[in-house]
């Protein structure tokens, strides 16, 4: 680096990435001059916090945007240049042609380093109406604001939310709290579709449970009104189908990154459709860089590419390279994708591969339902369901889905931890957790979780899911499910097709089963099934499963997943 030039370097963006790496950059050099170009107002600002705004529990949009340009540079000495869009990328000339906003004067900067923090943009589908009115989208503070003032200063007692992922929920579940009826239109087959099924199933019984219309596997085919604003939404196709009233509607039915500058610069776009970097942000192109959520990131079990645009990411990425650009050595460690969303009442946490997905890259897996109680019952605990999925070949810790009142976000923290150091399930049941009961049973979750799947792959305790027994059955093979629990839980529900044989029987009437079948044994969660399990495979029994989660899993499963299978 040249002390009579310094290095000058250009940020593009600037909310999690983008001003991530121009404070690392700074940290490392106090020469360097970095300017950031924004073309929003707002900068560095919480957009996960967004719906929280819109349904008033943070009071004022400065909770979410701390920061503005006169703080960065008087903490950084970092000209943040908001109302400015970068417009062309000459990577040849290493020069950027920005145009004020508020003028609509342009002018060229050069770089030696040029950082692309673009971010992403809302998928707007080509709807009739998408332009009225009361449609919005929920990316920037500006949205947020206007949502907000739309709710305040109308009559809005009805809203559709076009999109069921992470902002439909969450906007979903603050328009709710405001008192104002909600349509919930997804054209996947259930709410939350990153997760397994049979865990986002279970999302779409809590929306249910707090009066949301959900309309599943429905395709919106026009929004309705006029110059006042939005009336309703067409649900179905423009002959065939109904109109759900609304006076205000939320599209957010996905992000795509904002790609034209890294077009214009000639980098390569990778397989999941952002920008390819290597592990410090570099491109393919010199002296560009990309972070972010433009940028893809590598699944940390599979090392593929991989793209899920989330805060926490954006924010290491930016470190990272801002970091490398000003001659640093951190790299990018990969991603399992974590993430956590409040639905109501319950959290919704996952980390690492699905089922789905595990099954998809190759793995022979074990699946586990632990359904625990997130702190003894005695002191308020309430039911934490945890899915975990692990490789029998190696017995490595895949991925783990959480959903519950409380406690899925420390869970799920821990499993994140353990698949990041490649932990195999065994470790699980040796790790020092804190315990008190008044945040944790004895034996936590996770302990019952790595015991039950170390059975399962090296104890020869085998599960089985609902979805599998099922499977079976269908297939035309012979299985004979044995209820173990007392006649009282029978009473209450039980697996279709079951013979009861309560577990102090069992010994004494193992001689009604045949010990060649495929044997499925099952409780009310998993654990007596497996008391179960263990003493007919004692008697000679060949193939003997616990139903994974017990009836409470199954019942669940076959209600919201399979209204068929009763």
């Amino acid at each position: 680096m040249s002390t009579s030039s310094p290095l000058k370097i250009v940020v593009v963006g600037s909310v999690a990435a983008g001003t991530s790496a121009a404070a690392k950059a700074r940290r490392n050099s106090e020469t360097a001059r970095i300017t950031v170009y924004e073309r929003d107002r707002d900068i560095s600002y919480s957009g996960c916090g967004l719906p929280y705004f819109v349904g008033g529990e943070v009071e004022t949009i400065d909770e979410l945007t701390p920061r503005d340009a006169a703080w960065f540079k008087a903490r950084y000495d970092v000209d943040v240049r908001t109302g400015h869009e970068v417009v062309a990328v000459d990577a040849a000339a290493q020069s950027v042609t920005v145009r004020d906003l508020a003028t609509g004067n342009t002018f060229d900067d050069t770089y030696d380093e040029l950082i692309l923090a673009t971010g992403v943009r809302s998928v707007v589908p080509p709807l009739p109406g998408v332009d009225l009115p009361g449609v919005f989208r929920v990316r920037t503070p500006s949205d947020a604001r206007a949502i907000r003032a739309w709710v305040e200063e109308r009559p809005v007692r009805r809203a559709v939310v076009i999109g069921a992922g992470y902002i439909g929920l969450e906007m979903t579940e603050q328009l709710t709290e405001r008192g104002v009826e909600v349509t919930v239109v997804e054209a996947l087959e259930h709410a939350m579709p990153r997760m397994d099924v049979d865990m986002s199933a279970r999302v779409d019984a809590e929306l249910r449970k707090h009066d949301v219309d959900l309309r599943l596997g429905a395709r919106v085919a026009a929004i309705e009104g006029g110059e006042s604003g939005v009336t309703g939404v067409r649900v179905g196709s423009a002959d065939d189908g109904d109109t759900v009233p609304a006076d205000l509607v939320i599209v957010s039915v996905g992000v795509r990154p904002n790609l034209e500058l890294a077009e214009q610069a000639g980098v390569t776009i990778g397989p999941t459709g952002a920008i390819a970097v290597d592990r410090q942000g570099r491109t393919d192109v010199a002296h560009v860089w990309a972070v972010g959520d433009v940028a893809e990131s590598f699944n940390l079990i599979t090392g593929e590419p991989a793209w899920v645009p989330l805060g926490s990411t954006a924010n290491k990425m930016g470190r990272i390279t801002g970091d490398a650009a000003t001659g640093g050595t951190l790299e990018h460690r990969g991603i399992l994708g974590t993430s956590i969303v409040r639905v109501f009442d319950v959290a919704v946490a996952q980390t690492g591969l699905t089922e789905d997905q595990a099954r998809a890259a190759g793995y022979d897996v074990e699946v586990l339902h632990n359904i625990k109680p997130d702190r003894p019952e005695y002191l308020g605990g309430e039911s934490l369901l945890i899915k975990a999925v692990a490789d029998r070949g190696s017995g490595r810790l895949l991925g783990a889905q959480a959903i519950g009142a409380s406690g899925a976000d420390k869970r799920i923290d821990v499993l994140a931890t353990a698949i990041t150091y490649g932990a195999d399930v065994a470790d699980l049941f040796h790790l020092d957790l804190a315990y008190s009961p008044t945040y944790a049973t004895t034996k936590d979750p996770v302990h019952y979780t790595g015991m039950a799947l170390d059975n399962a792959i090296r104890g020869k305790a085998r599960l089985i899911t609902p979805a599998e027994l099922v499977r079976h059955r269908a297939d035309g093979e012979k299985v004979q499910v044995v209820d173990v629990r007392s006649a009282k839980d029978r009473a209450k529900g039980f697996v279709e097709d079951s013979l009861h044989i309560p577990l102090a029987e069992l010994r004494a009437r193992a001689g009604e089963l045949d010990p060649a079948a495929l044997t499925v044994t099952y409780c009310n969660k998993g654990v007596t099934g497996n008391a179960g399990q263990n003493v007919l495979r004692n008697l000679g029994f060949e193939q003997v499963y616990n139903l994974s989660g017990g009836n409470k899993n199954y019942q669940a499963w076959a209600s919201t997943q399979h209204p068929s299978a009763k």
